[in-house]
């Protein structure tokens, strides 16, 4: 981007037309934390066993996954094409994949953040997705774009050649013209990278599909193999029929954007950590409004270690000790009404409300 000097007037250029992977303004890649380094729920170089088959570890990451504990997924500091940080998958036995199973890493990306792609109608725009990438195995493996009911995949494969080597994926997807693809708040695109997937969910690599596919037929099974690793970072997913360099966004910007679907309010690890101020209502309940960094995407849900114990407060002088873990009375995008459950409250009285041990967090979610 090049500024016209004439005398004292400066001409600035004009940014509609320009490219925003030369200017560095708007949003080229749709994937969030595709560099790995946002990581509310875990530490780095922890490892989570996938059980329920819908777990978050890395923001917005998350592990899917048929039958329970038969890979793990977390935060690497392993470098992996010059990012200081990738997303870890372990294989944590040698299972034999059904046709009906599947076992993948995807990211929901929301659909007012793809709206401009225009998929489901004539001039449908394309895609490409590019990653870093790295495996204790070798061959052909694969992954998937598919639309927010699985009525429409795209399944694709991709090579690599040589075991524990860093290596550089792109894949261009034409924009499909069929199918209902959400611009909502609701799940747009979603993008899966396969680690071992049966072939009734597996479909014909580099075609759109009618179907519900989360990756390419033929493609290596890294939970088939115990002990195998395979490693991804660098994700971005960008308009256009060309791979171009990370969208890198500063740290801060990255953490918001996460926020918008997750939130961990994380206590003091040795002390008392204030998190809201209450009224008690009642001599049993109290009530406070918690503000949250960002309006989040929708009515969060609100997740807490488990443990009244971890909970409590003051009252007029007074140590409280919750008798029942933290509940929303309502919730809403910005301001929660959270509920602490306590005994022998003043009512009428104030109250600053919290946790007594780092157990006691807060985690407010609004994932897809």
């Amino acid at each position: 981007m090049t500024l016209s000097v004439t005398g004292d007037n400066i001409q600035f250029p004009d940014l509609s037309v320009q490219d925003t992977a030369a200017t560095g303004f708007g949003f080229k890649n749709r994937i969030i934390n595709g560099a790995m380094m946002v990581n509310q729920r875990g530490t780095v170089d922890a490892q989570t066993t996938i059980t329920t088959g819908n777990e978050y570890t890395v923001d917005r990451f998350q592990g899917v996954a048929s039958v329970s504990s038969k890979f793990s997924l977390g935060q690497s500091s392993t470098a992996v094409g010059g990012f200081i940080n990738s997303l870890k998958a372990l294989s944590l036995s040698a299972y034999t994949v059904g046709a009906a199973e599947n076992f993948f890493i995807r990211q929901q990306i929301e659909g007012l953040n793809v709206a401009d792609l225009g998929w489901g109608a004539a001039g449908a725009a394309t895609v490409t997705l590019s990653f870093k990438v790295r495996s204790s195995l070798t061959g052909t493996f694969g992954g998937s774009l598919f639309n927010y009911n699985g009525t429409r995949s795209y399944p694709f494969s991709y090579t690599i050649s040589a075991a524990n080597t860093d290596t550089t994926i792109s894949v261009t997807i034409p924009g499909d013209t069929s199918g209902t693809w959400l611009t909502t708040n609701g799940s747009g695109i979603t993008v899966t990278f396969g680690l071992g997937v049966g072939a009734t969910l597996s479909g014909t690599a580099g075609a759109w599909a009618g179907a519900y596919y989360t990756s390419a037929t033929g493609a290596t099974s890294v939970v088939g193999t115990s002990g195998a690793t395979f490693y991804i970072t660098g994700v971005q997913l960008e308009k256009g029929s060309t791979a171009t360099s990370f969208d890198y966004r500063d740290y801060g910007r990255e953490l918001i954007m996460c926020q918008r679907y997750f939130w961990k309010w994380l206590p003091n690890p040795t002390a008392f950590s204030y998190a809201f101020n209450g009224m008690s209502l009642s001599t049993v309940s109290c009530y406070g409004v918690i503000t949250l960094p960002v309006t989040m995407r929708s009515n969060p849900t609100l997740t807490t270690s488990g443990t009244a114990s971890n909970y409590g407060g003051y009252q007029g002088g007074s140590n409280l000790t919750c008798t029942a873990v933290p509940l929303f009375d309502t919730s809403n995008q910005q301001t929660p009404l959270i509920q602490y459950a306590y005994s022998g409250l003043t009512v009428g009285y104030g109250s600053i409300n919290g946790s007594k041990t780092s157990a006691g967090f807060l985690g407010f979610s609004s994932e897809l």
